[in-house]
C-alpha cells in the first residue's frame, strides 16, 4: 500500500473529495502533483471508488479501467443511441459512490454525456446528474486535447456542442463543477523558469521570454544523458534505431510475457525490447525502493538474466516488473465493488530513450531534454508539455528556435479557464508562495 506525503493543497483537495458529494475537477500546471493525489485517493478513500481513463495506457497507469470497457460503451459518437446494460453492469454502477476520471481533457463532451446517461439509466435516477454518483475529474486542458474524429463526427460536435471539450458537455446544465487548481509546483524549483512555463501554458510568451528560452536552448546538447522529445513517431523511431545501430555488438531482445485478458495493443512497455550495452534507456515506472522514478534516464552497462543500468553514477540491477490490468465488478456476497486482476504484462520497465514522443513524455520528468518541434507544432499544448517535462532551464536544448506559431492555446480552454472560478486552498504561513500565482480565493465554479 503506497504511502504518499501530501502537500497542504493536496491534503485539502483530498478532504473535499472525501467529505463532500461535490463534483470536483482537480487541475493544475505540470508538476503540481495531480497524479500523486489521485494515487493517494485510490489507496486511502473510505468511499466505493471506481477509477477510469480514456485510454488503455492511462488506465494502467492509475490502476483503473478504460471508460469504454467499464461502461460497455461503443467506440465513436454515442449521441442518443440506446445504451444496452446487463444486470451485472447495472449492479456495478449502482455500487459506485465516486467515479474518478483521469486525463479528463482527452474525454470529449459526447462521451461524458454518455457516462452521465449510463449512470442515470442504471441507477434509475433520471433526474439527477450522473445518477447521484460523485464525479471527480483529474487533468489539465492546457496539456492534452480530445482527439477529433472524422468529418461526420466533427460536424456532429459543431451542431450539438459549443466545443468537443468535456467542460461543454450538456450534463453541466444539471450539475455544478467545483474546480480546485493545484498551484505548488514540485517538478521545477527556479521561480523564473516556472513563470516562463506559465507564460507558455497560457500563450502569453513575450519576446523577452522567447529570447531567454531560445538563448538557453541554442547550446550544443550533451552527447549522453539528454533525451529528445519530438512531435512525430517516425522521428523518434529513426533516432532510436540509428543510435542503437551505432553501438557495437548485436542486440539482445527481451520478450514480454502477456497473460489473461490484457486485450488490444495498448501495452505499457515494448512487447519486444531490443537492447545493447551502452543503450540510453528510460524507466517506465517508479521503483518501489525509490532508486529511480518514472522518466529517469540511464545507460545499460550489462545484460544477463536482468539488465544493469547506470543512473547518475549509480548502477542498478533492473528486474522485470508486472503491470496488472483491472476490471471492476459487483460482489453479490459482500454487496461491494470488487477490483480483480484480469490480465498481466511482464517486461523490463525500460524503453530506448534517445528519443520519445512529446505525447508519451506526458507525466515524465527529465533533468535534460532536447526539444524537437520539427517543422511545426501539431496540437495545442504540445510545446508546453515538452518544456514542462524539464526540471530546470539549464537542462533545455532546442533543435531550432521557438516561433510564435509554436505556442498554441485552444481558445475554448482559454474561455473555460478564464470564466471558471477556482477554489484555491488558503496557504499556511509556513508554505512557500508558488511563483506567479494570485492570492487565494474561495468561490464556486460555473461551467
Amino acid at each position: 500500500m503506497p504511502a504518499h506525503s501530501l502537500s497542504y493543497e493536496q491534503a485539502a483537495v483530498f478532504e473535499a473529495i472525501e467529505k463532500t458529494r461535490d463534483h470536483i475537477f482537480v487541475t493544475g500546471r505540470a508538476g503540481t502533483g495531480k497524479s500523486t493525489l489521485l494515487s493517494h485517493l485510490a489507496w486511502h478513500t473510505d468511499k466505493q471508488v471506481v477509477i477510469c481513463a480514456p485510454t488503455g495506457v492511462a488506465a494502467l497507469n492509475v490502476g483503473g479501467q478504460t471508460i469504454h470497457s467499464l461502461f460497455k460503451l461503443p467506440i465513436g459518437v454515442i449521441a442518443d443511441h440506446e445504451l444496452e446494460q446487463t444486470q451485472e453492469l447495472r449492479k456495478l454502477l449502482n455500487t459506485i459512490d465516486t467515479l474518478v476520471i483521469d486525463e479528463i481533457s482527452m474525454v470529449n463532451a459526447d462521451l461524458l454525456d454518455a457516462i452521465d446517461r449510463s449512470l442515470r439509466q442504471a441507477r434509475r435516477r433520471k433526474d439527477e446528474a450522473f445518477g447521484g454518483v460523485q464525479v471527480v475529474l483529474f487533468g489539465d486542458p492546457y496539456q492534452l486535447a480530445p482527439v477529433p474524429g472524422d468529418a461526420d463526427e466533427r460536424a456532429y460536435f459543431t451542431d450539438r456542442y459549443r466545443s468537443m471539450w468535456f467542460f461543454d458537455a450538456q450534463v453541466w446544465r444539471d450539475a455544478e463543477l467545483r474546480i480546485y487548481e493545484l498551484t505548488e509546483i514540485h517538478r521545477q524549483h527556479e521561480d523564473a523558469f516556472k513563470e516562463m512555463l506559465n507564460a507558455v501554458r497560457h500563450g502569453r510568451v513575450t519576446a523577452e521570454i522567447a529570447g531567454v528560452l531560445n538563448e538557453m536552448g541554442a547550446r550544443p546538447a550533451p552527447a549522453e544523458g539528454a533525451i529528445t522529445l519530438a512531435t512525430r513517431n517516425d522521428t523518434v523511431n529513426r533516432i532510436n534505431a540509428a543510435a542503437l545501430g551505432r553501438l557495437p555488438g548485436r542486440s539482445l531482445t527481451a520478450a514480454a510475457e502477456v497473460s489473461g485478458d490484457f486485450g488490444g495493443r495498448t501495452y505499457p512497455a515494448e512487447e519486444k525490447l531490443d537492447l545493447k550495452v551502452g543503450a540510453q534507456v528510460m524507466f517506465l515506472r517508479n521503483d518501489v525502493d525509490q532508486r529511480w522514478v518514472n522518466g529517469s534516464v540511464g545507460s545499460v552497462t550489462k545484460i544477463d538474466t536482468n539488465v544493469y543500468v547506470e543512473v547518475d553514477g549509480d548502477e542498478y540491477e533492473v528486474e522485470p516488473v508486472t503491470w496488472e490490468k483491472y476490471r471492476y465488478s459487483y460482489s453479490p456476497t459482500t454487496k461491494e465493488l470488487r477490483r480483480d486482476v484480469v490480465g498481466e504484462f511482464t517486461q523490463f520497465p525500460l524503453r530506448l530513450a534517445w528519443a520519445v514522443t512529446i505525447h508519451k513524455s506526458q507525466g515524465k520528468t527529465y533533468d535534460r531534454a532536447v526539444v524537437d518541434l520539427g517543422s511545426r507544432v501539431f496540437s495545442p499544448g504540445q510545446t508546453y508539455v515538452a518544456l514542462s517535462r524539464i526540471t530546470d532551464l539549464s537542462g533545455l536544448y532546442l533543435t531550432r528556435p521557438l516561433r510564435p506559431a509554436d505556442i498554441i492555446v485552444d481558445l475554448n480552454v482559454r474561455r473555460f479557464m478564464s470564466e471558471a472560478t477556482r477554489i484555491r486552498v488558503p496557504r499556511p504561513a509556513s508554505a512557500p508562495d508558488p511563483a506567479g500565482e494570485p492570492a487565494a480565493e474561495t468561490a464556486t465554479a460555473t461551467s
